[in-house]
């Protein structure tokens, strides 16, 4: 959390509400310098009916962290639409019901921090007051567990924590910079999901894994198991920890 930000409990009202009648209605979904998470993407080329790589290469850029090398995954710039998102539209988000986590969130940031030794997840939240959103004093009655549970943002948590709990295994096992091959085995695993699948298929990606027939025909169906294979997978390869998902 930041200075700017200020800490709320899941028990604290929420006091704002944004609706398409604020006159800032959408400004939020422009200036954006926003990263995707593999879930998000997922969601994303599901709901516009697109493989992985035309997804990635239609709508978003790829760099890597300058000191960690992992992957980094936003929206391509396009300067002529003010650095708008993609998806935004006079009415309103055109992929509502699989819009990105954080653009769930807003104007919430939240941080987790895990038990190393229950493996338990404490999380924390704070308001992020920008000075263009005019949704906040709006007194609605909800507590902030209340009005994230009407963003369903659970699910989306859920698996972006798995990716949380991913970096922070390569800062401990692999401080520093990855190289080229391990950042490439990150984006295919996570974010290329199509790729990564025709990969197993075609090319025998995971022959010196076990995986049953079962596991096999579940993720040509299934991109949620697809991803946490892919989470999985890359464990392996950068870690050496065993794959239990696969077995």
């Amino acid at each position: 959390m930041t200075e700017d930000m200020i800490p709320v409990s899941p028990q604290n009202l929420m006091n704002f509400n944004c609706h398409y009648k604020n006159e800032c209605f959408n400004d939020c979904c422009r200036d954006l310098n926003q990263a995707l998470t593999p879930y998000d993407v997922l969601r994303l080329k599901n709901n516009l009916g697109m493989s992985s790589p035309d997804f990635l290469k239609t709508y978003t850029s790829l760099h890597y962290g300058p000191g960690s090398g992992l992957p980094v995954i936003e929206f391509k710039p396009n300067p002529a639409t003010g650095y708008a998102c993609p998806f935004v539209t006079a009415d309103g988000c055109s992929v509502y019901e699989d819009r990105p986590g954080s653009c769930r969130m807003y104007p919430l940031a939240r941080a987790i921090a895990r038990s190393r030794q229950t493996g338990e997840i404490t999380e924390y939240f704070a308001l992020i007051e920008e000075p263009h959103c005019k949704g906040f004093g709006k007194k609605t009655g909800q507590t902030v567990k209340e009005w994230l549970k009407g963003q369903n943002v659970d699910k989306y948590n859920e698996e972006n924590d798995k990716l949380m709990e991913l970096i922070s295994l390569k800062n401990q096992i692999l401080p520093g910079k990855l190289e080229g091959v391990q950042s490439d085995m990150f984006y295919l695993g996570l974010y290329d999901l199509d790729e990564f699948l025709k990969q197993i298929v075609e090319k025998d990606l995971l022959s010196e894994f076990s995986l049953s027939k079962d596991l096999l025909a579940r993720i040509k169906t299934d991109d949620e198991a697809l991803l946490n294979l892919g989470i999985d997978w890359v464990k392996f390869k950068l870690f050496g920890i065993k794959m239990a998902y696969g077995e």
